[in-house]
């Protein structure tokens, strides 16, 4: 089984979707990320990963701008969301 390797979310390229593995802050941080909607496995699709432009994110529907000091701080995986959730990729 292949491993997914965990890398920041400010790595990501634009119209990549991901999973949060986690969150390197304090609980200030945690708290205001969780509030967004930022939980542990939600899908994170990344809008715009603009240098030094804005970084934006799409989570459950909703937009969000983070700075960039911020999206260093957020761990995410490659998301697998066919295979996870059972979809038949074709009729037998």
């Amino acid at each position: 089984m292949e491993q997914k390797k965990v890398i920041h979310l400010s790595t990501v390229k634009s119209g990549q979707t991901v999973k949060l593995a986690g969150i390197e802050a304090g609980r200030g941080l945690n708290s205001r990320l969780a509030a967004m909607g930022l939980l542990p496995n939600v899908e994170i699709t990344v809008v715009s990963n603009g240098h030094p432009g804005p970084f934006v994110i799409s989570v459950k529907g909703s937009r969000i701008m983070l700075g960039r000091g911020m999206a260093d701080k957020i761990m995410v995986r490659s998301s697998d969301y066919e295979k996870d959730n059972g979809r038949p990729d074709r009729q037998s």
